[in-house]
């Protein structure tokens, strides 16, 4: 085997990295040696430092312009910025992977930059288009994917270019169960047929762990704890989990069973088309009534619309055909149709929470994005510092109160996302994947403001491949199928 496509090893030797606008240390001390061929999970709290790792274990953290670092990090005992293309990275957001407007060109852009033959492109590009089960024509529409699809895409792009080192930053979040199976089975057959070290960072942990050999777990004292999964997740379990680590059999809490049946209808769609790029619809035929007082989940697979959807009930997409309606307790006088609604209208009656975080971020801290949509309603400077500072200390923010919102985890801006949604006391909120990136303790506390939420009478409109959330919020399925 050459050493292009030989299994990477990797080493860190008191490691860490500070965001250049950040005085805290993103991760700090965190020493460890993976040998090659190994297949590493892992763990830790929501902002410990994972994506983190991953990025400075794939040369891509930038220079001294965008941080500081210490100790060493290495990759075949080089400094891993200089081992760019042993490493493959598939980011915890698969639409900033996005490169080119079709999705065989974007398989192929990372071939194409290792100099790969182009008779040996092609056949590369399609078995692993084929083997994360991206079924879309090589000349399909990159815009036209749906959130999972891009990740699948992602992932193929990573698989083709067979790298030494995989690193994996949750890939399979915006996945349903199915593309959740086929994305672990490429990669289980991808190490069989061309062997590589693999570091995973992942909350399904009952999906990855047979694939698995090691865990290693960060917190704020670099690595606390590493060994066999047996060992960690076994021996350590309950000290991990009240940490905030997922483990197996330790669920978080749950919250109690709605208070009240549902009330009123606010939002309706009948006979409900959609599309996201014109011309080409997604899903139609759709009747829905959105309650007061009820949580309604919006599951299925990837591609069957369910984001195209709930953009348009939010009042951010028209419809292709049908109509959305909000009833007159939410319209407020206003023109029943919300994509009619001026954005100062959406405020108080729809608040959207979109499946990329980035897409949405605006203020330059965490403090000020808090703030820009109780500022855009004309609030006293009173009531908008209160409203923020109760959503910092609700959602686990307050110690990121000065943090560029783009330097935060994954994790971190989804809560500020949805922090940020609420803080406008939308009748109406939408969220799509509102548990990516949490750990164990912010998934149930996320969950438990929700149907607080609830119980005051918003509506909850969620959009998510995790069925737990679907239980937790004793929420009322509504299953879009890829025909419907």
């Amino acid at each position: 085997m050459s050493a292009q496509f030989a299994p990477a090893g990797v080493e860190a030797r008191g490691w860490g990295w500070r965001h250049a606008s950040r005085l805290a240390w993103a991760l700090r001390d965190v020493s460890f040696r993976i040998a090659p061929g190994e297949r590493v999970l892992v763990l830790g709290a929501s902002g410990a430092g994972k994506s983190t790792l991953l990025h400075g274990l794939a040369g891509v953290l930038g220079g001294e312009e965008e941080g500081e670092s210490e100790g060493a990090l290495l990759v075949d005992g080089e400094p891993a910025a200089a081992a760019r293309g042993r490493a493959g990275l598939v980011l915890q957001d698969p639409d900033s992977q996005v490169i080119l407007a079709r999705a065989g060109d974007d398989v192929a852009f990372g071939c194409e930059n290792l100099g790969v033959p182009r008779a040996e492109i092609w056949p590369r590009v399609e078995a692993a288009m084929a083997g994360v089960g991206l079924d879309v024509p090589l000349d399909h529409p990159t815009a036209a994917l749906s959130g999972g699809q891009k990740q699948r895409l992602a992932l193929a792009g990573m698989l083709a270019m067979g790298p030494g080192l995989v690193l994996l930053d949750e890939p399979t979040a915006n996945l349903d169960p199915e593309g959740v199976r086929e994305v672990r089975d490429a990669v289980e057959r991808m190490l069989a047929t061309r062997p590589a070290t693999l570091v995973v960072v992942e909350h399904r942990l009952e999906v990855w762990l047979p694939l698995l050999t090691r865990v290693i777990v960060l917190g704020a004292g670099g690595v606390v704890a590493d060994g066999t999964p047996a060992d960690v997740l076994g021996a350590q379990g309950e000290r991990l989990a009240a940490d905030g680590v997922w483990v197996p059999g330790r669920p978080p809490a749950e919250p109690s069973a709605p208070r009240a049946a549902p009330g009123e209808v606010l939002l309706s769609a009948r006979g409900l088309a959609v599309a996201r790029v014109k011309g080409r619809p997604v899903a139609h035929g759709i009747d829905l009534e959105v309650r007061a007082g009820e949580a309604v989940a919006i599951t299925g697979p990837n591609g069957a619309g369910k984001s195209t959807l709930g953009l348009t009930l939010a009042g951010l997409l028209p419809p292709v055909s049908g109509a959305v309606s909000a009833a007159p307790v939410l319209a407020q006088g206003a023109d029943p149709s919300p994509i009619r609604w001026a954005s100062r209208e959406l405020l108080t009656r729809i608040g959207m929470v979109f499946q990329e975080p980035e897409h949405q971020l605006l203020g330059k801290t965490v403090r000020e994005e808090l703030a820009v949509g109780p500022r855009a309603l004309g609030l006293s400077e009173g009531e908008i510092e209160a409203r923020v500072d109760e959503l910092l200390h609700r959602l686990r923010l307050a110690h990121l109160r000065a943090a560029n919102p783009y330097t935060l985890s994954g994790g971190e801006k989804r809560r500020l996302t949805v922090a940020a949604a609420i803080a406008t006391r939308p009748r109406v909120l939408i969220l799509d994947e509102p548990t990516f990136g949490q750990d164990a303790r912010t998934w149930a506390e996320l969950v438990a403001m929700l149907a607080a939420l609830r119980d005051e009478g918003s509506a909850i409109v969620t959009i998510t491949h995790d069925l737990d959330v679907v239980r937790a919020l004793h929420a009322t399925r509504f299953a879009l199928g890829a025909s419907a």
